[in-house]
């Protein structure tokens, strides 16, 4: 087919084109033929349609042809009399169009014997392959012939629903083939023989992007009913945003579909040049695909042709190639390792009231992924995206995205490092909160408190220990029935206690759920919600979605033996979600937040609380679903579910209806199943503005539930963990995806959420939590205590050595808190961020630093009194002995039960502070710096500092930095 194309090349590039059919003979060149004569020689195999490619070399009086057919390549030496004096050979060939991959070839002499078998190399992006280490002397014949098949590798799943078989599989006109693999239960047995049924005929090219409609061919159509069939009115934006970051977008250009109501910090044009751009972006017509290229390497780091597109109104899949295998981020979900497992592993995003499980989508949504390249590049790429999501992880290696809803909004930033990748992707999304100083200190918590003296107890004792600590908590246990803005009667003594431990140095903060009980008389925040309009409603209904969360009802007996979801099933209130989307509602809950502190009827009720936690916030439930049922089927129960732990319940599997009506700001109405992962993000924002407004300083809220930008206004804490050594390292990992993320505040709860924790897990936790930048002791009701002061004397004594370490070095991390919050670069580093040329380091994960100063190499094991820890090729100094430690290896250092290792590396400056029981006190102590000089006797370092609580005095116009270098 005849096309005239405009092709944007760079200024050092030609446009040269190969043509399909036939064999070009190289060789390697040189500054004069004289010389390049005498170099190797090379073919390069052009294949056409038909897989064939036909070609001669004629070298002074003697004449070769070779010619191609099907997976043989036969080179005659038609003439042979003539003897090159540089004995000239064939060392390599190149062919190109190898639509599979090249497993096996073998290489003759005409006339008999067998040559030793070449190197291969497939390049699937490029449907190149390169067979080297060949030795074909110029003047014999020789038959090459090789096995081309589909790897396992290569196989895309064309039946990711329920139940896959032969007759499922054959409908869509794929193939069903079951493997005997060793993961053959994870590789689909029904995959795509045949290309995506798109493509594109023009492109439109400007100097900040491109454009271009997509065609659909009805004929390679693959769906099972109508909410499934591709949408025929498609249009691809591209744009160069900077040179560094690029977007993709694929919509329907006839119909509006709902798309993500977030604004990013995009330019208001782009201002990428030709010659600054880190990437190239090219256009696959037939079959359409995006390929992204990094300029410097050549790298592809984005190769979408693949047979898997589809565009419907509620399936939609895209896959790419990726660069390597060592992909992180995606979540929220626990697993091991860091690096995600590109084994076929497919997981589903979708908040939830789920506690940590193995793969098991949890309370955030976070589709951003960090990909290395074999040469230690490193980019990222954030589909924008809020729907119901799976993500298939395969060992192509490969990705698959597939949402229910939405469109495709890509943004790939390209580092190149992995941590300017983290500063460009926070510089889109927004930078993380700036912590108030005193929220750096050690906290406890924990869900059971009986009244208010149990806490004022326990503060006594923590006092008594000389631990430090600042910050006390209440679980939904303060409240009358577990409602928000309210105080039991065992809990009266609270307004006192809080405003006693503020006045001793102390902080306090309370948790708040969303969901607000619909069956009091006389309860202002829902009859206020109501006549404000801000609860979640049925579509084309003036009613209530109600369901069963926290409250209890009013007027009951509560039998508190019983198990507590008994309790819940017997005593729940009808709980009402307010729409945090809507403005009404963010009005509504800052003045409920504002009233509870002040209580301007009994200001002797009122409670000072110094930060709000926020909770249940995915939204979740306690009864899947609503009371009376939901009402929209399709909605609730799409045609294609998800790879979600509830994949056989449904969306409103401990989850609300998804039919629900909500509106956003701008008054558009919106379903719920499409911003439910947008909850708990929706009420982060009005609840730090409202904690602001009431206390004049910066506070903290922690909350459950994370979405992209979340970290702008909140940290998170990773949930309701178990007391359980693997939990250890499951923290770690944790924390590095969430400073991937761009939430920076973040720890587990240190000795376990759930089950009794024991004596040397619970020790070794403190010593590992003591560096988690949220720091918080918390436990479930009914399980024992676990307070530092809740052991022995022994315990004490290491927790208050290990807690006055952290104390010491809270300038650093208020430091790193500040770079974070002004530049996006991460607190909690994986090594790999500071040493990604050493590939060891890129699956550590049982290790971590702060910032790129500290090495913290914590012990994850029972009975473990030494730790295998890998320092990185830079001089290390022990921050106990200040002795200097090997590098670039692993070494087994010391480790008994009273120590962490911890270790300062070189060319770095830290600063400190003489600690004290509390931050109010430590910041009023003398400072010192710690100077470690690497192998050129330089260092250098930097101090951020302010009052700790204002809000603005960390504004990257007034902050006060000391540079210092020796």
């Amino acid at each position: 087919m005849q096309q005239t194309h405009s092709l944007l090349r760079d200024s050092d590039k030609l446009g040269l084109h190969l043509r399909g059919g036939y064999i070009y003979p190289i060789q390697q060149p040189a500054t004069t033929t004289v010389e390049s004569r005498q170099n190797p020689l090379g073919l390069i195999i052009a294949l056409d349609e038909n897989n064939e490619a036909s070609g001669e070399l004629f070298w002074d009086d003697g004449e070769s042809t070779g010619e191609l057919l099907l997976n043989r390549l036969q080179m005659n030496a038609v003439s042979s009399g003539y003897v090159d004096p540089n004995n000239l050979k064939f060392e390599e060939i190149k062919i190109l169009g190898a639509l599979q991959e090249i497993t096996e070839v073998y290489v003759s002499l005409t006339g008999g014997g067998q040559i030793s078998s070449p190197n291969i190399t497939y390049y699937p992006s490029e449907k190149v392959a390169h067979l080297t280490g060949l030795q074909l002397e110029l003047g014999r014949s020789y038959t090459i012939e090789w096995i081309q098949q589909q790897s396992i590798n290569e196989r895309f799943d064309c039946y990711p629903g329920i139940d896959p078989t032969r007759e499922k599989c054959e409908q869509l006109g794929c193939v069903w083939d079951v493997s005997n693999n060793y993961f053959s239960k994870l590789i689909p047995s029904c995959y795509f023989i045949s290309d995506n049924a798109f493509s594109v005929e023009e492109v439109e090219y400007s100097s900040s992007g491109l454009a271009a409609n997509l065609i659909l061919n009805s004929t390679n159509t693959r769906a099972t009913d109508n909410y499934t069939a591709p949408i025929s009115t498609l249009r691809l934006e591209v744009k160069y945003h900077t040179n560094s970051m690029l977007q993709f977008k694929i919509y329907d250009y006839q119909n509006a579909r709902y798309e993500v109501p977030i604004q990013l910090n995009l330019p208001t044009s782009p201002t990428s040049t030709s010659e600054g751009r880190l990437y190239d972006v090219s256009v696959q017509k037939k079959p359409f695909g995006i390929q992204v290229r990094r300029k410097s390497t050549g790298t592809v780091v984005w190769d979408s042709q693949l047979p898997t597109f589809t565009f419907s109104d509620m399936f939609i899949q895209i896959s790419t190639r990726l660069p390597s295998q060592y992909i992180y981020g995606f979540g929220e979900n626990e697993h091991t390792p860091y690096r995600r497992d590109t084994n076929w592993r497919t997981f589903g995003m979708f908040t939830i009231d789920q506690s940590p499980a193995d793969h098991l989508n949890s309370y955030g949504y976070h589709p951003f992924y960090m990909a290395l390249e074999e040469d230690s590049n490193a980019h990222g790429v954030l589909l924008l995206n809020s729907n119901a999501m799976d993500v298939t992880l395969q060992p192509t290696p490969a990705l698959t995205y597939r949402t229910i809803g939405g469109i495709l909004d890509f943004y790939m930033v390209l580092g190149p490092t992995p941590e300017l990748v983290v500063q460009e992707y926070t510089e889109l999304i927004g930078r993380p909160v700036m912590p108030p100083y005193w929220s750096l200190g050690f906290q406890l918590c924990r869900y059971g408190y009986s009244n208010d003296s149990e806490i004022a107890q326990l503060v006594e004792e923590m006092k008594a220990t000389q631990i430090p600590y600042d910050v006390q908590y209440v679980d939904i246990d303060h409240m009358e029935r577990q409602l928000d803005f309210t105080l039991s009667p065992r809990f009266s003594g609270l307004p006192d206690l809080i405003n006693k431990i503020k006045e001793e140095g102390m902080r306090f903060i309370i948790i708040l759920d969303p969901t607000i009980s619909g069956n009091e008389t006389d309860y202002p925040p829902f009859s206020r919600g109501v006549d404000n309009d801000v609860f979640m409603k049925w579509p084309n209904s003036n009613d209530i979605i109600y369901s069963k969360v926290w409250p209890f009802l009013p007027n009951v007996q509560v039998n508190e033996s019983l198990p507590e979801q008994t309790q819940i099933e017997l005593y729940g209130a009808h709980a009402a979600f307010p729409d945090f989307l809507r403005n009404s509602t963010v009005e509504w809950w800052k003045r409920e937040i504002v009233e509870f502190y002040n209580n301007p009827t009994d200001s002797s009720r009122s409670i000072k609380f110094d930060g709000l936690w926020i909770d249940m916030n995915e939204p979740a439930t306690f009864m899947s679903a609503a009371f009376g049922g939901c009402r929209d089927e399709i909605l609730n129960n799409p045609p294609y579910m998800p790879h979600l732990g509830s994949r056989s319940e449904g969306l409103t599997f401990e989850s609300p209806c998804m039919e629900g009506q909500q509106y956003l700001p701008d008054g558009t109405p919106v379903r719920h199943y499409d911003v439910h992962c947008l909850y708990g993000w929706a009420q982060t924002r009005p609840t730090l503005e409202a904690l602001q407004s009431v206390t004049r300083e910066r506070g903290i809220v922690i909350t459950r539930s994370t979405y992209p930008s979340s970290g702008r206004w909140a940290g998170h804490w990773l949930g309701d963990n178990a007391a359980a050594w693997d939990q250890l390292s499951k923290s770690i990992i944790g924390m590095m995806e969430f400073s991937l993320f761009g939430i920076s505040y973040t720890g587990a709860d240190i000795c376990g959420f759930f089950y009794d924790s024991e004596y040397e897990l619970c020790l070794r936790w403190m010593q590992l939590g003591s560096f988690y930048p949220y720091s918080r002791n918390h436990n479930q009701k009914g399980t024992r205590r676990q307070d530092p002061a809740s052991w022995n004397s022994t315990f004490v004594d290491i927790s208050r050595h290990v807690m006055n370490i952290r104390y010491t070095l809270l300038p650093y991390l208020y430091t790193l808190m500040h770079e974070a919050h002004v530049h996006g670069s991460t607190v909690v580093r994986p090594v790999l961020h500071e040493f990604a040329e050493e590939k060891v380091t890129w699956d550590i994960f049982e290790q971590f630093l702060w910032g790129p100063a500290l090495l913290i190499s914590p012990v994850m094991t029972p009975g473990a009194v030494t730790v295998n820890a890998y320092l990185p090729n830079a001089r290390w100094y022990d921050y106990h002995t200040v002795t200097i430690n090997v590098r670039g290896e692993y070494s087994v250092l010391s480790a008994p039960l009273e120590h962490i290792n911890l270790h300062i590396r070189g060319g770095y400056i830290l600063a400190w502070q003489e600690p004290a029981n509390t931050t109010f006190f430590s910041r009023q102590n003398p400072m010192g710096l710690t100077a470690a000089l690497n192998d050129s006797l330089l260092a250098e370092g930097q101090l951020y500092w302010d009052d700790g609580v204002r809000i603005g005095m960390y504004d990257v116009s007034r902050h006060h930095k000391i540079p210092s270098q020796v």
